[in-house]
């Protein structure tokens, strides 16, 4: 519940001024943003780094409604990567691709996104990409596999477990070495495209837990780099106590390292 309202307040433009403009809406809010500037969330994830946490920073909003927006939101991600870059923390980034220009045209967001990409892999960092709302699941694969076969490999995907299509995405894009955060889902969807029943969105979650835990023994579980910043193959995003014990259960009955398995929760959670 908490996530979906997140990201409905990300999408609304009142509730962006309100913050940005009334410091007790802002008091509100920064329990979950790390900072307002770029200094700020460095300085957040420093302090993360000392108590043995890695991070990725998301630049907040999504769903840009001019090209020039889309364009200002890819260089100030450009300029994310580059501080984390230049102040050596153990961080990388998560976009979505509504913010760099997916709902306005594809192919201008998939240049933003291979400057992103591009950028990150100068830099020796990684790029995740969030999947949104079930309109643009089809389009964040496409771009996905696009920027793939240009020869990135520092990029990867998130898949949902809410929707019925997850595991037929995510088993097919485990095979071309995708590195998966796994989440429940907070987008309002229908019932024939989403579980409706909390219960069916956990044992997918844990069915997921248990194709992303095969699939990199498979590949040899890889690990976390030493820099924290290229993620093993599953990374489990999630705060639900139960889905966390069911991976790491799993994980050790069949032999996956530790640090070829992580776990990601949302700042100030």
């Amino acid at each position: 519940m908490l996530r979906s309202f997140l990201i409905y307040l990300s999408k609304a433009d009142w509730a962006q001024r309100l913050v940005t403009r009334w410091k007790f809406a802002w008091r509100a809010a920064s329990r979950f943003v790390a900072g307002e500037k770029i200094e700020d969330a460095i300085r957040v994830v420093r302090e993360l780094n000392a108590r043995g946490i890695n991070a990725t920073l998301d630049h907040l909003g999504e769903h840009t409604t001019t090209p020039e927006e889309a364009g200002q939101a890819t260089e100030d991600i450009l300029e994310v990567i580059n501080q984390i870059s230049c102040c050596d923390v153990r961080s990388n980034v998560s976009i979505k691709l509504t913010q760099i220009g997916l709902a306005l045209d594809e192919e201008l967001c998939a240049q933003n996104l291979e400057r992103i990409v591009e950028t990150a892999a100068q830099n020796n960092n990684y790029v995740r990409i969030d999947m949104e709302d079930t309109p643009y699941t089809d389009k964040t694969i496409r771009l996905y596999r696009q920027i793939r076969q240009k020869g990135f490999k520092n990029v990867g995907m998130v898949v949902q477990s809410y929707l019925f299509r997850t595991e037929a995405d995510a088993r097919g894009l485990l095979t071309e070495a995708t590195r998966f955060r796994l989440v429940k889902g907070a987008y309002k969807e229908p019932p024939e495209l989403a579980y409706p029943k909390k219960a069916d969105v956990d044992a997918n979650f844990d069915l997921l837990s248990k194709i992303m835990v095969d699939a990199a023994l498979v590949a040899g579980s890889p690990t976390i780099s030493a820099d924290g910043r290229i993620p093993p193959i599953p990374a489990i995003g999630t705060h639900d106590p139960r889905r966390i014990e069911f991976a790491k259960r799993y994980a050790d009955k069949v032999g996956l390292p530790k640090k070829a398995l992580e776990f990601q929760m949302l700042y100030g959670i």
